[in-house]
């Protein structure tokens, strides 16, 4: 059975790319769903599954993240990961949806939840926002804060993996990512409005100028996330996430890693943490200090 893929929202659960992907299972807020149901929801897939993995935005709110920790600490499961990502809402169901696809790969549930921080890399996320007056997740100038109270203003905005923003009309572009890539995009209430170019409207922009300029090699519409206009800090806004979308490219880039075993919990992994433990990897003699160090917050998980 492969390793099941949890997120915290139905708009993260993003359509399979083939008949083979399985879905990922949404979890419910504490304001949907009592402790008790989700105690037997997530017991119930654990035994069915065997692990699962739990992706979300590091900006879900406080209550949907203490739930996800209560849930796993009662029923004392170590194989429940709780992957918080630095990425926006989208750019989570687009790495979600990775996930899924190479969960029926042969690799190990440490490998799967670790390849989430590796492949996060490779995810270009931004939006197109017609004002950065409230975006306080990427670094914006006090020019830009002042020029999105123009009317007609909007701004292009790459907020991993490296923050950028532009005036769209200008001739700063939004840089590109070196590989090919697809584009997911989720809309939001943009309203229409020229560029000045080619008489295309601002909410075209993406489609029409970032998506070609990028060489994208399809561009797919979904649902915009929920949590998708308090991340940029406004609900006019269309969101975008360009990634790889060839899985034999996304399994080879996870295969190519090291692997390790962790001495904590002697789950497989990749890169330099436990997905599971959150353990860091130590090499050599770093490992006795190192569990000296550890065990008092591990074991009072």
């Amino acid at each position: 059975m492969p390793t099941a893929i949890a997120v915290t929202g139905r708009e993260l659960v993003l359509p399979p790319p083939d008949g083979q992907t399985p879905s990922a299972v949404v979890l419910r807020p504490p304001d949907a769903q009592s402790l008790d149901d989700a105690l037997a929801e997530v017991g119930t897939l654990l035994d069915q599954q065997g692990y699962l993995v739990v992706l979300y935005p590091a900006a879900t709110p406080a209550a949907v993240v203490r739930r996800l920790h209560t849930v796993r600490s009662v029923l004392e499961s170590d194989r429940m990961a709780l992957l918080p990502l630095e990425l926006p809402p989208l750019a989570v169901a687009v790495l979600a949806r990775q996930l899924r696809q190479l969960s029926i790969s042969d690799f190990s549930p440490g490998v799967l939840a670790c390849a989430a921080r590796l492949l996060s890399h490779y995810i270009h996320a931004g939006a197109l926002l017609g004002s950065v007056a409230k975006l306080d997740r990427v670094p914006v100038s006090l020019t830009s804060h002042v020029k999105s109270w123009v009317p007609g203003a909007h701004f292009g905005v790459l907020a991993h993996p490296t923050p950028h923003l532009v005036k769209v009309g200008g001739a700063t572009e939004l840089p590109a990512p070196g590989y090919a890539t697809s584009m997911t995009i989720a809309r939001g209430q943009l309203g229409s409005h020229g560029y000045g170019g080619g008489g295309a409207g601002h909410d075209d922009w993406v489609t029409g100028a970032l998506a070609p300029a990028w060489g994208v090699r399809g561009v797919e519409e979904v649902p915009l996330p929920a949590e998708s206009a308090r991340w940029w800090g406004t609900p006019k806004l269309i969101e975008f996430a360009a990634a790889i979308p060839d899985l034999s490219v996304l399994y080879q880039l996870v295969a190519s890693v090291r692997r390790e075993e962790c001495h904590w919990c002697g789950f497989e992994l990749i890169g330099d943490r436990c997905a599971f433990c959150s353990c860091p990897v130590a090499r050599g003699d770093e490992i006795p200090a190192l569990l000296t160090s550890q065990r008092p917050a591990l074991t009072s998980r």
